[in-house]
């Protein structure tokens, strides 16, 4: 991944309202346990979805060809994190099972579910760093919905995520055991995170406003289970071979079947990612999209 974003030179009060804790305050939804008006404890939200009519989605993504081999990863420099491997340690670009199951692809229903709101789950994500490593490689979570972030290594990780809806972090964790939580606010499909020590270090989160995401194994599969009945497009994202989608229609207390199948011939097709924030200094204000490399400071 190479999306930078960089905060130098002056910046005016209105400009720093807009990137406060950018660079460090870790979280993108607002203060933590703030209530309603008036001081009132808020409703918990209940599940849209009628459990006896509920329907769900079972699948899989397989893959064709040959896939796009990794390349050994150079850990000589931190030993603490080569010696967590058993055999040389590998980029991994594409991850196919032996029955041509793809791995690491998100799926996620894209549309079909606008018109309603789902409690956020309560369960903590979990994104990890060990053996120099992210751990998931993929991560689905909820808007809202609490990830920690830990440091697993001796060693000093620098974790940078570059969102384009929400708001990004750039954290340093300089000794093992070392934890912080953070959350983004609004549905985003995929957020670049990345480590600043490592340049092979990197991890993608994808965010919705719904719990209908899954990421897949080796096997390639993954399943929805608790739909309402009804039309939906899936989406099936990979780092690698781009996004294929399709819709499907979830029978009332029934279920279907949904397969995505990538191929080599798609190795290079565009990977939908946000255009990351930079500062205009010209103009002092945020900015998305393309920066030269005078405006993008590390």
């Amino acid at each position: 991944m190479s999306r930078m974003i960089g905060w130098s030179g002056l910046i005016t009060p209105t400009l720093a309202l807009l990137i406060a804790a950018g660079c460090g305050g870790g979280d993108s939804g607002g203060e933590a346990g703030g209530g309603v008006a008036g001081g009132g404890a808020a409703a918990p939200m209940e599940n849209p979805v009628d459990p006896a009519t509920a329907g769900s989605i079972v699948g899989a993504v397989t893959f064709t060809g040959t896939p796009v081999a990794g390349e050994p990863i150079d850990m000589s420099a931190e030993q603490v994190c080569a010696d967590k491997h058993a055999s040389q340690p590998m980029t991994q670009p594409a991850v196919v099972g032996a029955g041509g199951g793809l791995a690491n692809v998100f799926v996620y229903v894209k549309s079909g579910l606008e018109n309603l709101q789902f409690p956020v789950s309560s369960d903590a994500a979990l994104l990890d760093q060990n053996g120099c490593e992210y751990h998931p490689h993929i991560l689905g979570v909820m808007a809202g919905q609490s990830i920690t972030v830990r440091n697993s290594d001796a060693v000093l990780h620098n974790i940078k995520a570059t969102p384009a809806e929400n708001r990004g972090f750039n954290r340093s964790q300089p000794q093992a055991g070392m934890e912080f939580q953070t959350t983004f606010g609004v549905p985003e499909v995929m957020i670049p995170v990345e480590c600043d020590v490592h340049n092979w270090m990197g991890s993608y989160v994808g965010v919705t406003s719904h719990p209908f995401h899954a990421v897949t194994d080796d096997s390639g599969a993954f399943s929805f289970e608790g739909l309402p009945p009804g039309d939906y497009e899936i989406e099936a994202w990979h780092e690698t071979y781009g996004v294929s989608s399709q819709m499907v229609t979830v029978p009332a207390s029934g279920q279907v079947e949904a397969t995505f199948e990538f191929s080599e011939s798609m190795a290079g097709r565009p990977v939908p990612l946000g255009e990351p924030a930079f500062v205009d200094h010209e103009i002092g204000q945020l900015r998305r999209g393309p920066a030269d490399a005078a405006q993008l400071e590390d």
